[in-house]
């Protein structure tokens, strides 16, 4: 940032304690929100407040349909008016398959200006097949596909074979990022249990399999996970169905800016000091 009307930004004074986070624009780091239905003005201040952080807005569920067409395409303007990229929920896309209208849906979502669609399965059953020509569709139509992995019930768990097989066809079929599910709530999916602690069992499972850790968004709604991410990630770990109230305390956590990190990163400069 740069001097403004006389006045020194703070990246003039202090450095970050966590250092290493990766600026706008970027492919790694990237943080996405997760929006129920923010108006214009809440977007805007949003936007305005923390656009430098966010790199997605997902439009959770099935929202999208409740708009009309008019106010939704002026959100999406919006939000791309601020070098932010946003997508429908793929709980949306899901119904569209389920329906036998992904072409309808694909052709609505381009003349609506969405620059990114989610390919998922988390509620639905989709054939390999299916999935991975609902994804080679959505990029033959142009758009970005980020794909997610894991079920939305704890009842329809998967095993992490097969998530892991799932994340290698997506990105061969073009995926962009694989999200693995966390669900708004953070609890009780995939690597987290029913109190939204991470499995750390689950957690090494999962990232064993893993050829590339940075494909992988990790849903991550509860600050005790975003925290948990960064210190076992980095920095530039993807974290995604982030509460917009909580963005710039999100990155705070990136950037040692916040208690829990700054402590982390001081014990581990520490111990690699020797303990002096």
């Amino acid at each position: 940032m740069q001097e403004e009307n006389g006045v020194k930004s703070w990246r003039d004074i202090l450095d970050f304690p966590l250092a290493g986070r990766h600026p706008k624009p970027r492919v790694n780091g990237l943080t996405m929100v997760i929006d129920k239905g923010l108006g214009l003005t809440e977007t805007r201040e949003l936007l305005e407040m923390a656009a430098d952080y966010i790199d997605f807005i997902k439009l959770g569920f099935g929202t999208s349909a409740l708009y009309s067409a008019k106010l939704l395409q002026e959100k999406i303007q919006l939000v791309r008016s601020y070098g932010v990229d946003i997508f429908p929920g793929g709980t949306f896309l899901e119904v569209a398959v389920l329906q036998g209208k992904l072409d309808a849906y694909l052709e609505t979502s381009r003349q609506l200006g969405y620059t990114f669609v989610e390919v998922s399965d988390g509620t639905i059953e989709m054939a390999p097949e299916e999935r991975a020509a609902a994804i080679i569709k959505a990029r033959q139509a142009g758009f970005q596909v980020i794909s997610e992995v894991g079920k939305k019930d704890p009842r329809d768990r998967v095993s992490t074979m097969h998530i892991h097989e799932q994340i290698e066809a997506d990105l061969a079929c073009g995926a962009f990022k694989v999200i693995v599910e966390g669900r708004e709530s953070g609890k009780g999916v995939v690597i987290y249990d029913s109190k939204g602690d991470i499995k750390q069992d689950e957690l090494e499972d999962l990232v064993e399999g893993v050829r590339d850790l940075t494909v992988i968004l990790w849903e991550a709604p509860l600050k005790q996970q975003q925290q948990e991410l960064i210190m076992r990630f980095g920095p530039n770990v993807n974290l995604g169905n982030v509460q917009p109230a909580d963005v710039l305390a999100m990155e705070t956590l990136r950037v040692g800016l916040r208690g829990d990190t700054l402590r982390a990163t001081l014990r581990s400069q520490l111990a690699g000091a020797g303990g002096r």
